[in-house]
Parts: structure tokens; C-alpha cells; sequence
């Protein structure tokens, strides 16, 4: 267990008896950077509920059985679930727990759980194309059905309501995700075009596709956005990310109706609370100006002044 990590999470020890915290959260068990997250999440959760809510770090190994009944013991009633090891946590409690599932980027069996994912809401990345480049129309993006099946409906549903043409290509391997992103920029047109880079490992490896993508980008002055603010450090147009103290608030809200008997409808949801991440040189070079007032509205902007 991590000292200083537990001491911002207000951590118990597993074996511990408490004083009763009817809204509990479970994290994984890791070291800096990664904690961080974990730590401006519980803090909006805080902030949201007014109270003081436990957090207990769940090794690899943890003994899932146990932690329910230390919860029970403590007086926690809902637990929110972060990371992975909260998901798999969260997936051995018997149903006497509520849930709430945040800070993971898929979640098997999403129909049956509630929760906030990772994956930033597809409407909000295009209303923020739309307000950057209105001439956009089509919006390609390569995608594993394994993987993305559910967004990309989603992604269908947003592009209709701000106006865009969704052109969305299969690709189940790394080597059809190579000969797919070819033929889009083959016949793609920078001026009415924009290429997504999804949350999709399959499409999107980082070591092979992203360079390949993000230098034919370039070179055909074909803009890219994306949902990771790496891709933005290396060129892509922009891409939102989570605010992290604004998911703590969202997930608050939903461990609350569950701790009210509200029974908040199950699935998990895009997630709302982002920041932008803005490359200001790849604007220049895809011939975009930006008004002063809207760049004041980006959370990070590179290269860095």
C-alpha cells in the first residue's frame, strides 16, 4: 500500500472497522502518475456528496470476498469502482453492493452495469469539429467491430445531429486497419474531410498506426482529432480528454441515486466531463484560424509557447 497515495484517498486498511461510509471507492492499487487520476476523482466526488468518502486500494491479487465484506462492515452501501481492478472488483460483489463503474475505457457486460466511461461522448467531439472547421463534412474512421461496436452507433446518432456524414470502416486486425486508413486518405479531401482516431487499440496501435497516420495527415492536409492528448503533443488537430474532478462529481451523482433508491437506469455512458487539448501549429498548417476568445477555452495547447 502506498503511503502517500492513501493519505489522499483517505484510505482504510482491508481489515480495518470504521466508522460507517455509506458511499465507498475502490481503485487500483498504483504508484505516480496513475494515482493522480485516482485522486482529483475522489476529490470531486467529495466535493459533490459533501462527505468524506473512503477509498481503498485493490491489489492484483486481491481477495474480492473480503473487500465486500470489509465495505458491509464499514457501512458502505455503494461502492464507485475505478480503474480495472475496481471493474473486476465491482464484478465479484454479490448484489447486496450497488455500483457505480468509472475510469475504464470498455466495460464487458456495459448493459448490466451503470457507470461513466473513459471514451469522451462522440456529439462532443464533433460539435467541437463543427466550431472549429464548419466546412467539415464527412468524418472518416477506422474501427474494431470487437471493440467499438457500441461507440460508433453512438458516433452515427452525433454525426446526424451536427450535420456530418459518418464514413465508418471495419477493421478486425492491425493489417486491415493499415489497408483501410490508405484507401481513406487516398480519396479523402482535406477541405470537407476529418479523419477520428477512436479509443481503439486494434485501429489505432500506437506504434504503427498513429506515426503512419499522423505523417500522411500532413502530408495531404487531411485534419485529425482524436480522444487522447498524446496524439494532440504529435500532431493531431485536437482531442478531449476527461477532467477528472468533473467525472468524480458525475460519478457522484450516480452513487447517490443508487444510495437513494433511485436505481439510476443501467449502461454505461460517454464521457461529458472534458477538456480540449489544441495543436496550434497544425491549425496553421491546415490553414485554420482560431478567434483569441475561442483559444482561451482550450485546457492545453502545443506545442507549449
Amino acid at each position: 500500500m502506498l503511503p502517500a497515495l492513501c493519505a489522499a484517498l483517505h484510505c482504510v486498511p482491508i481489515l480495518a472497522a470504521t466508522s460507517p461510509d455509506a458511499i465507498a471507492v475502490i481503485f487500483p492499487d498504483i504508484g505516480q502518475p496513475h494515482r493522480k487520476i485516482f485522486t482529483e476523482i475522489l476529490e470531486g466526488i467529495e466535493e459533490h456528496t459533501k462527505l468524506r468518502v473512503r477509498g481503498y486500494p485493490v491489489a492484483a491479487n486481491a481477495d474480492f470476498a473480503e473487500l465486500q465484506a470489509t465495505l458491509k462492515r464499514n457501512g458502505g452501501k455503494v461502492v464507485i469502482a475505478l480503474g480495472r481492478q475496481g471493474l473486476q472488483a465491482a464484478n465479484a460483489f454479490d448484489s447486496s453492493t450497488g455500483v457505480v463503474i468509472g475510469g475504464v475505457s470498455s466495460v464487458p457486460d456495459s448493459e448490466r452495469l451503470r457507470g461513466i466511461s473513459l471514451v469522451p461522448d462522440p456529439a462532443l467531439l464533433f460539435a467541437n469539429l463543427k466550431s472549429m472547421m464548419p466546412a467539415v463534412k464527412r468524418v472518416i474512421v477506422v474501427y474494431s467491430p470487437q471493440v467499438s461496436q457500441h461507440m460508433i452507433k453512438l458516433a452515427r446518432e452525433a454525426a446526424r445531429a451536427n450535420g456530418l456524414e459518418l464514413v465508418a470502416l471495419e477493421a478486425p486486425d492491425l493489417a486491415t486497419a493499415a489497408r483501410r486508413y490508405e484507401s481513406a486518405f487516398a480519396s479523402a479531401d482535406g477541405r470537407h474531410d476529418a479523419l477520428w482516431l477512436p479509443p481503439d487499440p486494434v485501429t489505432v496501435d500506437e506504434s504503427t498506426i498513429v506515426p503512419l497516420v499522423l505523417k500522411e495527415s500532413w502530408n495531404r492536409n487531411v485534419p485529425i482529432f482524436s480522444s487522447s492528448i498524446l496524439h494532440v503533443k504529435k500532431g493531431a488537430l485536437f482531442a478531449l480528454y476527461p477532467n477528472n474532478f468533473e467525472l468524480g462529481r458525475d460519478l457522484a451523482t450516480l452513487a447517490l441515486g443508487v444510495l437513494n433508491g433511485e436505481n439510476p437506469r443501467p449502461g454505461i455512458t460517454p464521457l461529458r466531463a472534458v477538456r480540449i487539448a489544441f495543436n496550434w501549429r497544425s491549425a496553421g498548417h491546415f490553414g485554420l484560424t482560431v478567434a483569441a476568445g475561442q483559444q482561451r477555452t482550450f485546457d492545453s495547447i502545443f506545442p507549449e509557447p
